[in-house]
């Protein structure tokens, strides 16, 4: 089969995307329930808080596997596996009367949903590249984007329905769905490569990856945007609710605008990437983080802001996410046809060990002050900025691999 046909297919695209989405949809849907949760199960909202973290951590521990394994036996037994570890750690969640129960189990969601961010990303390197790639990559950004612009919604309408637990079995189901779909419209797109051992294939795979210097440099660029929209995610509620005052249900609406963010971002940067250098497109982004950036510095410091100020840089952060993540992806992943799944889980094991440092950093700094609200998000988005103005050092000239797929 050749790579068009394939890249095309509505079906294939939709499922791709909705796998990218699963830990958005996981973290947003859940995002509402935290407050009843923390009373029902006892605990702290501090604690409460950390059911983003934990989820985070584990996915950063799952994704080096997912992609070692898959590269070693194929994409779809790695996915097979990992939803479904990723639905019976969403049931345990949904059905958890302990803190502690609930932590551990949103672990293993995190550790299952690993293969979906991982092998989504390698899948689309094994039969796609350059323009191509990206614009498959934007168009995946803005299916999975519709989970957090509708899940804190959905959340919220279940648990005033049915309670807290409603959102963790809506999350269950929709990880037993998502093995219904990668068997309808998931072909397998890699030809397994065993001729190391795992060890030696590993650390021979993680030694090519950062020897190509454009690798690194779209790495850098991948990585530190997470430490600040997930420390915003993970506090989000708190500030919305506890500090400026809005209801659940108006959280709800509130950070569904975040999502809308993305999803205005994506459509305008599958427009950007058939005009323009990914490379261009890019730099935008990254202007883009350093403006939002500089203005939650300023409202950190003076402690003190209108919400639409703040929540509107939020936004424009999360803008920025979709405009410059994609692209950077494509960016490293371009040189690695070979060594996709590895790949891809160097960037998402990094990302989220980032990520999760980010949300728990939020959480555990969280004093119902805007000052600790917003600084973790303000210094990702100038961190971004300092790193793009250091690629001649870091990265040199960009080199497009057109002919090198995986499938080949």
């Amino acid at each position: 089969m050749s790579p068009l046909p394939l890249v095309q297919k509505r079906s294939f695209v939709v499922t791709l995307g909705l796998l990218t989405g699963m830990a958005a949809l996981t973290v947003d849907m859940s995002l509402p329930a935290v407050p009843a949760m923390v009373d029902a199960l006892a605990t702290s909202l501090s604690s409460g808080q950390q059911i983003v973290g934990i989820f985070m951590a584990g996915m950063a521990a799952g994704q080096i596997p997912a992609g070692l394994v898959s590269d070693r036996v194929g994409r779809l037994p790695v996915l097979y596996a990992g939803m479904g570890l990723f639905a019976v750690g969403a049931t345990v969640a949904a059905l958890a009367n302990d803190i502690n129960l609930m932590l551990a189990a949103r672990f293993v969601q995190g550790f299952g949903a690993a293969s979906a961010i991982v092998l989504s990303r390698a899948i689309v390197r094994d039969i796609a590249t350059g323009k191509e790639a990206a614009k498959l990559m934007a168009l995946m950004t803005m299916i999975f984007t519709v989970a957090p612009v509708i899940a804190p919604s959905i959340g919220a309408i279940l648990i005033a329905q049915w309670g807290w637990r409603a959102p963790f079995m809506l999350i269950a189901a929709a990880g037993f769905v998502m093995l219904a779909a990668i068997r309808r419209n998931i072909p397998e797109t890699h030809s397994p490569i065993v001729g190391q051992h795992p060890v030696q294939q590993l650390l021979s795979s993680v030694a090519e990856f950062f020897s190509h210097r454009q690798s690194v440099f779209g790495l850098l660029l991948i990585i530190l945007p997470p430490a600040g929209f997930m420390s915003m995610i993970a506090i989000s509620a708190a500030l919305v609710v506890e500090i400026y005052g809005y209801s659940v249900v108006e959280f709800g609406l509130i950070f569904a605008t975040a999502g809308i963010s993305i999803l205005i971002g994506s459509a305008i940067n599958r427009l950007l990437v058939t005009r323009l250098d990914a490379i261009q497109v890019i730099g935008l982004g990254v202007a883009l983080f350093a403006i939002s950036g500089a203005q939650l510095l300023v409202i950190a410091w003076l402690n003190h802001a209108p919400f639409a100020w703040l929540w509107g840089n939020m936004c424009l952060f999360m803008f920025a996410v979709a405009i410059a993540m994609p692209n950077a992806t494509v960016l490293s992943l371009d040189p690695l046809p070979r060594i996709a799944g590895v790949a891809s889980s160097i960037i998402g094991t990094l990302q989220n060990i980032i990520g999760a440092a980010g949300a728990l950093l939020g959480a555990v700094i969280y004093d119902g002050t805007i000052r600790n609200s917003v600084i973790v998000i303000g210094v990702a988005g100038m961190l971004v900025a300092f790193v793009f103005l250091l690629k001649p050092i870091i990265c040199g000239e960009i080199v497009h691999h057109p002919e090198e797929l995986a499938r080949d």
